[in-house]
């Protein structure tokens, strides 16, 4: 009987020992796939001047969402994001080859815009093979257009000052046209909340840039006062805050943005950067 026990436990350790063979083989086998290698590029314009859209360089800029249909697994692919730079343009070296649904959100009009039922009522997102180097360009419908009056330059004391000027990139009654059937429709989607003056000497300058904490200018606006004053198309004139040192080199940017939030996130929209010497 107790050989009959022993050679029981023995066949069963190893069976064991098989099955562990077997599994450390395919644990330890080489991943011969190809690394991602192909690139998509492209830029953001503003519809109605050609122009870029300048943005942010990370989570309140123009992100971009990659979504592979080319999936051959019976589980739904995930979303791959990235963001834009902050001249408005976007490139990513490191995708798979594929057919993808690309997709963009920023400051400006959803390209995909859904109802409060999770209808799709419009998709302007593109469907595009990337393979080698594939340029998918954006035409949008920006919220604010942000313009230097008198561009940024050395005032006194390590201060700069600049000013700018804001007006609306889409009208109002288009604004309302696309947003609205949405649903949750609000006036105050319009309201312009604040404009700042980003100073930092880091070439990155903007939202997401920490070194622009010491010198930033904000003025935020309650309810609809941005329209009474300074209005839409008047000069703003803003000063930084903070010393910068002597002998430095910031870069400058103006942003401003409204109330409506895409994607969860109320974006800024910006104008170029101006690189400024500060004087020893």
């Amino acid at each position: 009987m107790k050989n009959y026990f022993y050679f029981v436990v023995l066949y069963g350790f190893l069976c064991c020992l098989i099955v562990f063979s077997f599994n450390s083989c395919e644990l330890f086998k080489i991943d011969n796939y190809p690394e991602p290698a192909e690139t998509i590029k492209g830029e953001i314009t503003d519809v109605a001047t050609g122009e870029r859209v300048y943005t942010d360089q990370g989570s309140l800029g123009i992100r971009v969402r990659l979504r592979e249909l080319s999936w051959t697994k019976t589980d739904a692919p995930s979303n791959y994001d990235f963001y834009c730079m902050k001249e408005g343009d976007f490139q990513n070296t490191k995708v798979f080859a594929g057919h993808y649904n690309v997709r963009i959100d920023g400051p400006f009009i959803p390209l995909v815009r859904l109802n409060q039922q999770g209808d799709t009522l419009v998709d302007e997102s593109k469907y595009v093979d990337i393979k080698g180097v594939t340029v998918v360009n954006f035409q949008v419908q920006p919220f604010l257009k942000i313009e230097w009056v008198d561009k940024p330059a050395y005032f006194e004391g390590g201060k700069i000052r600049a000013s700018f000027k804001v007006t609306r990139a889409v009208s109002t009654e288009i604004f309302k046209s696309k947003i609205e059937p949405m649903g949750g429709w609000n006036d105050n989607f319009l309201q312009v909340s604040d404009v700042r003056l980003y100073v930092s000497e880091s070439p990155y300058v903007g939202y997401n840039d920490s070194n622009t904490a010491p010198y930033i200018a904000i003025v935020t606006y309650s309810n609809n006062d941005f329209e009474v004053e300074p209005g839409f198309g008047n000069t703003i004139t803003l000063t930084s805050s903070g010393t910068i040192p002597p002998g430095r080199t910031v870069f400058v940017r103006a942003a401003a943005r409204i109330r409506y939030t895409t994607e969860g996130n109320s974006r800024y929209n910006y104008n170029e950067a101006v690189r400024v010497n500060v004087p020893h």
